[in-house]
This record gives C-alpha cells, sequence and structure tokens, in this order.
C-alpha cells in the first residue's frame, strides 16, 4: 500500500510542476547545507557484488519507482521526468557521481531534495534498500571515475551491458 502510496504521489507531482524542464547543474548539491557534513561521512555497508547490484535493479524497476523518472537507462528521461522542473538527475553523466560523496545520494533517496520533484523513499525503502539501489544506479555512469565517492567504480566497467539485457 505504501508503494502504491508512493507512486501516487510521483505521478501527482509529475502533473503539478511546470513544464520547462531542465537539468539542475551537475555541482549544485543535492543536500542542504545543514546535512552535508553529516552526508558525506555515510558509506555503504555493501559489497558491489552482482547479486547486490541485481537487487538494486529490481528496486529501480520495481517498489523504488525510480524508473518512472530517471528512466529505463538512468538518463533523467522518463515517462514522468515530462513536465518536471528542475528535470531528474541523469545518472550517466560523470560528473553526478564524479562530485559528491555516496552518503550524499544515500541521503536525498531517503529524505528527498528539496527544491525539486524528488519525495523521500524512507518510508518505502529499507536502508539496506536504498544501498542497493545506489550500487545499480552506479552502473549507469559506465565506469567514469569514483572521484569523491572512491566507492570503487572501476568495479562497474562494462557490467551494466549485460545485466540490463
Amino acid at each position: 500500500m505504501k508503494t502504491s502510496l508512493s507512486l501516487i504521489a510521483i505521478a501527482m507531482l509529475c502533473v503539478a510542476i511546470p513544464v520547462e524542464a531542465a537539468e539542475r547543474h551537475m555541482m549544485q548539491p543535492i543536500v542542504p547545507a545543514d546535512k552535508l557534513a553529516e552526508a558525506k561521512v555515510l558509506k555503504s555497508p555493501l559489497s558491489n557484488s552482482p547479486e547486490v547490484i541485481e537487487q538494486g535493479k529490481a528496486l529501480y524497476n520495481g517498489k523504488g519507482g525510480c524508473v518512472t523518472c530517471h528512466g529505463i537507462d538512468g538518463d533523467g528521461r522518463g515517462p514522468g521526468a515530462v513536465n518536471m522542473n528542475p528535470a531528474p538527475r541523469n545518472f550517466q553523466h560523470h560528473g553526478f557521481w564524479r562530485h559528491r560523496a555516496e552518503g550524499e545520494v544515500f541521503w536525498a533517496i531517503k529524505y528527498g531534495s528539496p527544491g525539486t520533484a524528488m519525495i523521500a523513499f524512507g518510508s518505502v525503502l529499507s536502508d539496506t534498500e536504498i544501498w542497493a539501489l545506489i550500487q545499480y544506479e552506479q552502473t549507469f555512469a559506465h565506469g567514469h571515475g569514483p572521484g569523491m565517492m572512491g566507492s570503487g567504480m572501476e568495479k562497474h566497467r562494462g557490467r551494466r551491458g549485460g545485466m540490463d539485457e
């Protein structure tokens, strides 16, 4: 029931937000300034195993509903993104992963991202599910440098192609 309510809320946001969808600048924070230090220290307790990434993929396309806005390829062009301003984040963009800690992404999924249509999913997804989801979302970047994340993005090089089929 919670998942259905979340998907309804997402659909309502898609209709209520202005038509001109421009992606926020890649360097713009996704976490409020007063929570940034707290978010940056969060680290995934999960491995980069194929099983964890598959779990994240199932969440992305199912319970998490991420595919609705971020798209099947993580490019921020899902069917629900049409009227969003700013547009959902493009997980394929190397700058998204290079310039932020994984804890920032975790925080944004759990609590939402102010100034965007990104709602909080902390009541829908467990912390472990959020971390698995992030492991999958990282695969969209095709190994474009870990930057500040330092989470081993290089381990994902070439892996996504075989998993999305």
